[in-house]
């Protein structure tokens, strides 16, 4: 058998800790950098002082005393699956402009049909998602919203949502 030689032209790559190093410099930048941004207010977690939130348009602001609030009356519905919830107690009011008031408070009929059909439908799976009370709310106000036309009811707000 003949030998081969095994010569290598390139130097064998030593294996140090010079990628640990790089990593760790560029983490420390990364980190600095980070905190500057939010310590400056340039990033999404800036800090409004006093005087810039003075400085705000008061459009922006919502005014308070332009509303008035349309009481539901309350509502338990039994909950025909095999879970470990039997009733859901639900109460609520409705932001409406302080001129539609008295329309609304006409329509609760209305909004109460709505509301019993709807979350008579639901299933009790439904009501154990982390995110379910936002899901209804934004539901049933739709179907409010429907009811009463564009512009009337602003928001549904839950006062009580109880599942026994």
């Amino acid at each position: 058998m003949a030998n081969a030689d095994t010569t290598l032209d390139e130097p064998p790559v030593k294996k140090g800790r010079s990628g640990l190093l790089i990593g760790l410099v560029l983490a420390l930048l990364v980190g600095v950098g980070g905190f500057f941004a939010a310590f400056s207010g340039i990033g999404p977690f800036a800090v409004i002082t006093e005087s810039e939130l003075e400085s705000v348009e008061p459009h922006m602001l919502k005014e308070i005393g332009g509303t008035a609030f349309v009481p539901l009356d309350p509502i338990i519905i039994n909950i025909r699956s095999s879970s470990k919830y039997q009733l859901l107690r639900f109460v609520g009011q409705l932001e409406v402009k302080p001129e539609h008031a008295s329309d609304i408070e006409e329509l609760k009929p209305l909004f109460m049909d709505v509301m019993n059909t709807y979350l008579n439908a639901l299933e009790a799976a439904r009501f154990e998602d982390p995110i379910a009370l936002i899901k209804l709310r934004s539901q049933l106000l739709r179907r409010i919203q429907i009811i009463t036309g564009d512009g009337r009811v602003e928001d549904l707000l839950i006062m009580e949502f109880i599942l026994q």
